[in-house]
């Protein structure tokens, strides 16, 4: 329960932050200053979460055992608003430990055990509880056999989740995605405790709760500015609205944590089956030159040659054309007949796939082509010279002469040049070397009258 606040105390909200910041640092290495402050605030809004229309999950991933992210959860279940933690429960006992007028945070450990290796299908239910728990009124309905009424079960609850592995998309795209990593040598933690260090911690939940709860109505009309837009700005305004009204250096804090961490999450590559194809397509048309339309055979084979792409285990054959067909069709993309220069046979036009591109996976901006430098001129030397008059060369020795030495003379030629231009010299035989030496003339012999 949250205890009044007495009259006229203030409390420094940043100051509870940053305690619970360095309680995060004290026991757990995270992957960036970030992802701490992206927690901090995370834990902090679970507070306030009877003023937020979205509740955000948190993804607490590691590649590996041992990369801390069981024990990062003892932390938020030690500071968050009234946790609930488990590794394997029942939908049903989930939905009736929600539907309360004060819901818990739900926090579950070991989720790949629900959600991997192919185990998200047999958990539908439990799934679906966490993606529609992420907005306010999104109840679940079920018939009361006993009663012969419909049930509306509440399904609106903050939600952590720890495991080895991706989570399924649909829950990624809900939560603050962590990606834990195995700690490298010199860096180390404190140890924790429970039975030590847990009144630590909830004496911070008690702090947060007291700043917080008194600030309900504030919070939930806050709009604050948001760096992102869609999903992930419904995901991450509580956090940002909880750094806004702490103030101090957290407001820019969280909004480099939005913006770091989604990019991070689209680096990953956090899309749909159906998204990736649509991407691979448009690859695929590049690579056969960009025809105005590609028989499904040859889409088909580049897109099973692909060995880091997941379609050539779709089947024994890979990627058929009926699954093409299935995946292409929720995008209004259908097959035709179509007369190819070598025969008719089924394909698709490129332009058919324009709109779906622009829409769900558009294209990078082309970068622009580097300002080229300015060329400079250089003025070429003639390959040539006028011929001087004899008597009229300038005397030898001076800069404005070719000198004329023993070793690739020619004789009866006279040349100047300007001061400014070099000539390259003869070869040993004679010849000339390069454009700028003069044609060696013919000695002129004068007859005598």
């Amino acid at each position: 329960m949250n205890q009044p606040t007495l009259p006229g105390r203030r409390i420094d909200g940043a100051a509870i932050l940053d305690d619970l910041h360095a309680c995060l640092t004290r026991y757990v290495i995270l992957p960036s200053a970030e992802a701490v402050d992206a927690v901090t605030l995370w834990i902090a809004a679970t507070h306030a979460q009877a003023a937020w229309a979205h509740a955000p999950r948190l993804v607490i991933r590691a590649p590996e055992k041992r990369c801390g992210k069981s024990r990062l959860l003892d932390i938020v279940e030690g500071t968050c608003h009234n946790p609930l933690i488990t590794v394997n429960a029942s939908p049903a006992a989930v939905y009736r430990a929600i539907g309360t007028d004060n819901p818990p945070t739900l926090l579950v450990d070991e989720a790949d055990t629900i959600f991997g290796n192919g185990k998200a299908e047999a958990n539908e239910d439990l799934r679906g509880l966490l993606n529609a728990g992420h907005q306010r009124n999104r109840p679940a309905i079920r018939w009361d056999a006993a009663t012969q009424r419909l049930e509306k079960i509440p399904t609106f609850a903050m939600a952590a989740l720890a495991g080895i592995g991706a989570m399924p998309d649909t829950i990624e795209d809900r939560a603050v995605v962590v990606r834990m990593r195995r700690r490298a040598p010199g860096e180390t933690v404190a140890p924790y405790r429970h039975r030590r260090d847990s009144p630590t911690l909830r004496r911070i939940a008690a702090r947060l709760a007291e700043w917080l709860g008194a600030h309900l109505a504030e919070l939930e009309s806050a709009e604050p500015a948001m760096p992102v837009e869609d999903r992930a700005a419904d995901t991450w305004e509580p956090l940002v609205a909880v750094a806004d009204h702490a103030g101090g250096s957290w407001p820019t804090r969280a909004r480099t944590a939005v913006t770091t961490l989604t990019a991070e999450a689209d680096d990953a590559g956090n899309v749909s089956t159906r998204i990736r194809l649509l991407a691979d397509i448009r690859t695929a048309f590049t690579v056969l030159g960009d025809p105005p339309a590609a028989p499904t055979s040859e889409l088909l084979a580049a897109l099973n040659s692909d060995p880091e792409a997941p379609w050539a285990d779709s089947g024994p054959a890979g990627l058929t054309g009926k699954k093409l067909g299935d995946h292409l069709r929720e995008f209004g993309i259908k097959s035709d007949t179509i007369r190819f220069p070598v025969g008719q046979a089924k394909g698709y036009p490129r332009d058919a796939f324009t709109d779906a591109w622009n829409r769900y996976c558009p294209a990078p901006p082309a970068e622009q082509p580097e300002t080229p430098a300015p060329e400079v001129t250089v003025p070429s030397v003639p390959t040539s010279f006028s011929e001087v008059t004899p008597g009229t060369d300038a005397p030898a020795g001076t800069d404005q002469s070719v000198p004329r030495t023993r070793r690739g003379h020619v004789p009866g030629t006279h040349q100047s040049v300007p001061a400014h231009q070099s000539v390259p010299a003869l070869s040993s035989q004679n010849e000339l070397g390069t454009d700028g030496t003069d044609i060696p003339r013919r000695r002129v012999t004068r007859r005598r009258a």
